[in-house]
């Protein structure tokens, strides 16, 4: 019996790709879910004209975008056996969500990360500071866990039981690292798939700015020690 995979792209003023997003996604999809995170652009309109659900989240954050998708999904009649996550500025090739649920469906993995490798990576698509974050956090991860993670992208499935499992709650700049931590200390299986990645439409509400470069490292190294000594 197939898989019913459905999708959730927390969105924040992403008119200008989120259509790009929506019509790039495999047609085996059994529902798109956008969270528009109180954009003031035309992001809302786009998604539901091309069919995806749309729900709205005031409260600002990316982790908060992410929970009102679950909190849908967990109500819903229907089954969901995978979820994917990819973001709504089209720096992921949506096409590639073939390739990162693969493992679920064919070896039973509970959870799957596109890995952004360099190799594939196109010229400029991740700032210095975030190659440096994803260095470090990777590396302490390594250290304190025995991890074999080697980035935070964003672009990642799970299958719903494990997301439910996880129990996550961080609002904002934590949420990837929080479901890795959490992967790693309730003895999930996971594994990393390399995809490609690409310079991103418009200007990035994290490392685009440093104010957002600087809370995001700050959440994510308190978040590694917190788990390392919970």
């Amino acid at each position: 019996m197939a898989q019913k995979i459905r999708v959730i792209i927390p969105a924040y003023n992403e008119g200008k790709a989120i259509g790009k997003v929506i019509t790039n996604i495999p047609p085996h999809v059994n529902e798109i879910i956008v969270v528009d995170n109180n954009s003031n652009d035309d992001t809302e309109k786009i998604a539901r004209q091309l069919g995806a659900t749309v729900l709205t989240e005031l409260k600002k954050g990316y982790g908060s975008a992410c929970l009102k998708g679950i909190n849908y999904l967990n109500q819903k009649k229907e089954k969901t056996d995978i979820v994917v996550f990819i973001d709504g500025d089209f720096s992921d090739y949506p096409e590639d969500l073939v390739k990162i649920t693969k493992p679920i469906i064919e070896k039973d993995i509970d959870f799957v990360i596109g890995s952004r490798t360099k190799n594939l990576r196109e010229k400029g698509s991740m700032q210095p500071q975030q190659i440096f974050g994803n260095w470090l956090a990777t590396l302490l991860m390594r250290f304190f866990f025995k991890s074999k993670f080697t980035d935070l992208g964003p672009f990642r499935a799970i299958k719903f039981q494990t997301l439910l499992a996880l129990k996550m709650q961080d609002p904002n700049y934590g949420w990837t690292i929080e479901m890795q931590l959490k992967i790693l200390r309730q003895n999930w299986s996971y594994k990393e798939i390399p995809v490609k990645y690409r310079n991103r439409i418009g200007v990035s509400k994290v490392s685009g700015t440093f104010k957002g470069s600087i809370f995001a490292g700050i959440k994510i190294l308190t978040l590694i020690f917190k788990y390392k000594f919970k």
